[in-house]
């Protein structure tokens, strides 16, 4: 029997002006039993004296700390880690909705499901960014109580996965987009087989393509429970094009491997929902559009 329901995934690195409100979200959570793995990786600022500090009060916080070795191999020596039946990611600079924990963990046991989605709050992402802009300070997030939540379950996660922001061959309210980690919840006995690739960025990609391929059951609530925060610091809104670019196509070339030895039915709907966005994107870029 698993030590905690759910196992948090966080990696760490020069975020000290956002990690308190990262963590403070873990704190208040309405589901208790569940871990917190803080991998400070290098980071020449304040925040893993932050991380050790919250570790001193609550024992669910675990902290590594370690040589600057990038996010993937931050992420991977904290799956390693992880005790939960359930793992979540969490960048830093984010934070969860209170019943993010709650309503993943119930859905999961309700239906067997090796996987559960959400969304992120789009009105809070958009309305900072355009805030940033104005050079205005951060809006405050709100949180709306969920009660009688409704999800679709399905054995086939290629029916609804897909990157496309507005996809035309499945229903938007139940796709699950996008490839970054932190909008769904797994199994831990399936990712922790499935390391990130050390030494390439949109690391994300490479790894969530093959994430599909070992999803048995999955579902999907339609519930904006990540609070998705625009830092400008970050890799994607701080790289110039050619950087974006250069490191894009490592990404795709890993994703092709994955796929090289798939079912022919899934790897035809990966190519086309995700492949094909990325190759379209990684050529927007290469002509500094």
């Amino acid at each position: 029997m698993a030590a905690y329901d759910i196992s948090v995934i966080i990696p760490i690195y020069n975020v000290e002006k956002y990690l308190a409100r990262a963590l403070d979200s873990l704190l208040a959570q309405t589901h208790t039993n569940w871990e917190a793995i803080l991998v400070d990786d290098g980071s020449p600022d304040n925040s893993g004296n932050i991380a050790d500090e919250y570790a001193s009060r609550d024992s669910r916080f675990k902290v590594i700390h370690q040589t600057n070795k990038g996010v993937s191999e931050a992420r991977n020596v904290a799956m390693e880690q992880a005790e939960g039946k359930y793992t979540l990611f969490l960048d830093p600079d984010d934070f969860f909705h209170p019943q993010l924990m709650e309503l993943c963990f119930n859905a999961a046991e309700k239906e067997g499901a090796d996987m559960v989605t959400f969304t992120y709050h789009h009105y809070y992402r958009t309305i900072n960014k355009i805030r940033h802009f104005l050079h205005l300070p951060d809006s405050k997030p709100s949180f709306k109580k969920y009660v009688n939540v409704k999800s679709v379950t399905t054995d086939n996660i290629f029916d609804y996965a897909t990157e496309y922001s507005h996809p035309k061959d499945i229903n938007p309210k139940w796709a699950i987009k996008h490839c970054q980690p932190c909008f769904r919840m797994y199994r831990t006995s399936i990712v922790q087989e499935i390391p990130f690739i050390v030494g390439i960025r949109f690391e994300d990609f490479p790894w969530w393509s093959e994430v599909l391929l070992h999803i048995r059951r999955c579902t999907i609530l339609n519930l904006p429970l990540y609070y998705y925060y625009p830092n400008p610091k970050s890799f994607l809104l701080s790289s110039n094009t050619a950087n974006l670019a250069d490191n894009l196509e490592k990404s795709i070339v890993a994703a092709k491997k994955v796929y090289e030895n798939a079912p022919e039915e899934k790897k035809r709907l990966w190519e086309k929902r995700f492949l094909n966005p990325f190759q379209h994107y990684l050529e927007k870029k290469r002509k500094g559009s």
